[in-house]
């Protein structure tokens, strides 16, 4: 048998293995997107290149079987900058958005696509859990937020935008109203404390997501009731005090303590909650520089100067965000930078590299051309934005579930397992650095479960085995010539004539979001 030698480690392996299959064998990971095990290799997208000692230029490890004696690099920085140039030109071509445009627009990243989603097929504990994965105080944000993602959403190029703020709010108010809201699951208590100073829309996210986390959480604040500018801001004819309240009820069924009536600074020391507590959290509303030098921070013109990646002070095991580092009075800023700084506080108690969130790559689809709109509409209701009902202002059931038809739907199916997505994350790969005319953006519809999206296809032509495997009549095929060539169905024919058979297959095998489920499953 063969033996060869991958970045230094020897590996012995049967005549006619790959190249990529022998170093999956020593537990070294080559990323590769045209490649499916127990397929022919195609070796289109040049993603898994690989260097051979002694020779010259690269090799697509998916289809270069190994010789004996064969030394070869897989990590150096010629071969990941090659990976990474086969990524951006697979980029230059696509087109589609990752994230939806409302996504990106909300300052805490919720997946609101999925949300709608959830609420039109009725999924509402679901949708319940979607939301509160990103944002702790849905009802009182329902409410009040100024819907940053309502101004982003692409309907509103058609007639008015999505109205997604009534929606969070009809999610929280059934799930508060039940009678057993959604708690999420507490992880085993890590032995580790953390002050959050202030009680306000940050203190209380970053409690209920480091809380959840397994770290005991006390929350000290100077008021004798805890919401801060919630409270003491925000107008109850704005937010009724039952809705905060309840709001808040969810957050002390985690664990977290609260400890009222409590000034940090004045009636106990900030020493004192530093050796007392593995980390501290100032989300304490607006101060002056005079107000947070005696903290022993370092002040900005704004309040807490802080790391803007990480939501560190000055002060090793000190974090802080919302009003406290600048003011602004935008509840849905506070409540996800509460949340971002409880990322960078996990990160320092486990003793990793606080270096934040990562930074998630995000394919956008940009300024629709002619004809585009049109294509987006065919899949959302045509009916016209709805107003609340009631005195309430508030959504029925039924009201909810026909808004959310309305959605577009902008968002990639394959969101979370796009393997296009996840290597150019990888490696830091830029969508622009090619810069071409963009393909006019099309979805094909006519399958009962199906969604095609030629633009996002990379031609790796691993559906066209599938179906011919599976016997397909029609099954798909490579049509066109040069840069045009796509995957189609033969004849003209729709998706629905071609997949009869091995649909599931070829959604579950596309390395992209080119073949999706029209429900998303899976996300």
């Amino acid at each position: 048998m063969p033996k060869i030698t991958i970045d230094n480690r020897d590996v012995e392996v049967e005549t006619g293995t790959t190249v990529l299959h022998a170093a999956q064998k020593l537990g070294i990971s080559i990323p590769t997107m045209c490649h499916l095990h127990g397929h022919e290799a195609t070796t289109s997208c040049m993603v898994c290149v690989v260097r051979l000692v002694g020779a010259s230029g690269l090799v697509p490890a998916c289809g270069t079987v190994v010789r004996d004696g064969m030394r070869v690099e897989s990590e150096s920085d010629e071969v990941r900058e090659a990976r990474k140039a086969a990524l951006e030109l697979l980029l230059s071509d696509h087109v589609g958005d990752c994230a939806g445009p409302c996504q990106m627009g909300c300052p805490a990243h919720m997946n609101i696509p999925q949300m709608i989603r959830q609420i039109g097929a009725g999924q509402l504990h679901a949708a319940v859990v979607t939301v509160k994965q990103d944002i702790a105080l849905p009802a009182i944000l329902g409410r009040i937020c100024p819907a940053p993602c309502e101004k982003a959403c692409r309907r509103r190029l058609h007639d008015e935008a999505v109205s997604i703020c009534l929606l969070k709010r009809y999610l929280a108010d059934v799930d508060l109203q039940s009678p057993a809201p959604y708690v999420p699951l507490r992880q085993p208590s890590r032995g580790k404390r953390v002050a959050i100073i202030g009680a306000g829309p940050a203190g209380l996210a970053a409690a209920y997501y480091l809380q959840q986390d397994g770290f005991e959480c006390t929350v000290f604040d100077d008021h004798d009731e805890p919401g801060g500018m919630l409270r003491y801001g925000v107008s109850e004819q704005d937010l009724p005090r039952d809705v905060l309240a309840a709001e808040i009820a969810r957050v002390r069924d985690l664990g977290v303590t609260f400890k009222l009536g409590t000034r940090v600074g004045v009636t106990i020391p900030m020493a004192e909650i530093r050796s007392h507590f593995d980390a501290v959290f100032l989300g304490t509303g607006a101060g002056t520089p005079e107000q947070v030098e005696p903290l022993g921070i370092k002040a900005s013109p704004d309040g807490i100067k802080i790391d803007s990646q990480t939501s560190a002070t000055s002060v090793s095991g000190v974090f802080a965000g919302g009003d406290a580092v600048r003011r602004r009075r935008l509840t849905i800023r506070a409540v996800a930078e509460g949340k971002e700084a409880a990322t960078s506080i996990r990160q320092y108690l486990r003793g990793e590299l606080v270096a934040g969130g990562p930074r998630v790559f995000n394919s956008r689809l940009g300024k629709l051309y002619e004809g585009e709109m049109e294509i987006l509409l065919q899949s959302a209701s045509a009916a016209s934005r709805r107003k609340a009902s009631g005195s309430t202002g508030a959504f029925t059931g039924e009201q909810a579930r026909a808004e959310a038809l309305r959605c577009l739907h902008c968002d990639c199916r394959k969101l979370d397992t796009c393997l296009l997505r996840q290597h150019a994350q990888a490696h830091d790969a830029r969508q622009a650095r090619y810069k071409a005319e963009r393909r006019p953006f099309v979805q094909q519809t006519q399958h009962p479960d199906v969604l095609y999206e030629p633009g996002k296809c990379i031609d790796c032509g691993i559906c066209i085995q599938i179906a011919t495997e599976a016997g397909e009549k029609l099954g798909l095929s490579f049509v066109g010539r040069g840069f045009d060539v796509r995957v189609a169905v033969p004849f003209n024919e729709t998706l629905a004539e071609g997949l009869k058979i091995a649909a599931a297959q070829c959604v579950q095998a596309c390395p992209t979001g080119a073949l999706a489920f029209k429900d998303a499953r899976g996300r």
